[in-house]
């Protein structure tokens, strides 16, 4: 592979990524897994999502590598696969948060 194919494969799995990450509720429930592995069931009452929901959002975060699922008994529970996934998710947040102030900001001149 040479490096134009490489580079464009990179961005491929770049964009692949963000398209995971383009879903109110999949952010929601990346949030979720934070502080601690949480089945299915914790995660729908901690987001308020309905379990048909939550699993199909969780599918396509495992489907990309961004949580993991392990059986515990009768539960499936979930993980972050990578918590660094919440400092990028904090970084465009903060970015979100200057570009509405400085909307506020031409607004109110």
């Amino acid at each position: 592979m040479d490096k134009v194919q490489l580079s464009q494969e990179v961005i491929r799995l770049h964009a692949d990524l963000c398209s995971a990450l383009a879903d109110p509720s999949r952010l929601l429930l990346l949030y979720a897994l934070a502080d601690k592995p949480r089945t299915v069931t914790e995660l729908t009452a901690d987001v308020n999502l309905s379990q048909p929901t939550a699993s199909r959002h969780l599918r396509i975060l495992r489907e990309h590598g961004l949580v993991r699922a392990a059986r515990q008994a009768q539960n499936i529970e979930y993980t972050l696969c990578d918590h660094r996934i919440l400092d990028a998710l904090d970084l465009l947040r903060a970015v979100l948060r200057d570009s509405i102030a400085h909307r506020a900001s031409l607004i109110s001149e």
